[in-house]
């Protein structure tokens, strides 16, 4: 079992800037791919970004490249995720999740495959 809790989701104008963390216990943290996901009113729940065990990994949702960076901290058992210029289609709820995946570089945009999730933090962009 692993469980997370994230936190640093609050109100921020346009252009601004938020850090979300994500904070991991239970088993091994080292171990998963971990990922962001968010989703709006009316919305599904769609990827943002996912970062390999090592770290040495991630990827990036188009709609945020160049303007969100996912990393993680494994001594800490922490994913971090950075959200820079952000604009008022960002506003949703931010959930991380964790995916058990066979080696230490691969990177999921799957939310089909991550099997635990946080409750989500809520990040509203005014404009």
């Amino acid at each position: 079992q692993v469980q997370l809790v994230e936190s640093g989701g609050g109100l921020v104008q346009a252009g601004g800037s938020l850090r979300l963390a994500c904070a991991a216990s239970g088993r091994t943290f080292s171990s998963y791919a971990m990922g962001w996901f968010r989703q709006a009113p009316g919305k599904e729940r769609e990827f943002v970004a996912s970062i390999s065990q090592n770290g040495y990994r991630s990827t990036h949702a188009d709609s945020v490249k160049g303007r969100f960076i996912i990393s993680r901290d494994n001594t800490k058992k922490t994913v971090y995720l950075q959200m820079n210029s952000l604009k008022p289609e960002d506003t949703a709820v931010y959930y991380c999740a964790a995916a058990e995946t066979p080696s230490s570089l691969v990177v999921v945009s799957s939310r089909l495959l991550y099997t635990y999730w946080g409750q989500g933090t809520q990040v509203t962009v005014s404009s």
